[in-house]
């Protein structure tokens, strides 16, 4: 996914901190090919840490994360890969 346009939608630009941001397609840019179109992101707050859970459908494949994190959030977000563009949202924006 790394060699697409990399877009984000206006709802993950005013929700989802910019270091987090940055982490969630460092995430997808580590992950072994090859690689589902859709990217899927838990994010929970779990005291001050952020723990997020990352999975796609096909192939299979689930990592967890839990990182410090000033204000952790609880939101969904998706990176969707159509080839030439990758976009990230939320999933209340699909």
């Amino acid at each position: 996914m790394n060699q697409t346009k990399r877009y984000l939608t206006c709802g993950v630009d005013s929700t989802i901190p910019i270091e987090l941001q940055l982490f969630l397609w460092e995430c997808v840019d580590r992950m072994p090919a090859p690689r589902d179109y859709m990217q899927v992101f838990n994010l929970k707050p779990v005291g001050i840490l952020q723990s997020i859970s990352h999975h796609s459908e096909e192939p299979a494949y689930k990592m967890e994360y839990v990182i410090p994190m000033e204000n952790p959030i609880a939101e969904k977000v998706y990176i969707i890969d159509d080839g030439e563009h990758s976009t990230m949202l939320l999933a209340s924006e699909y």
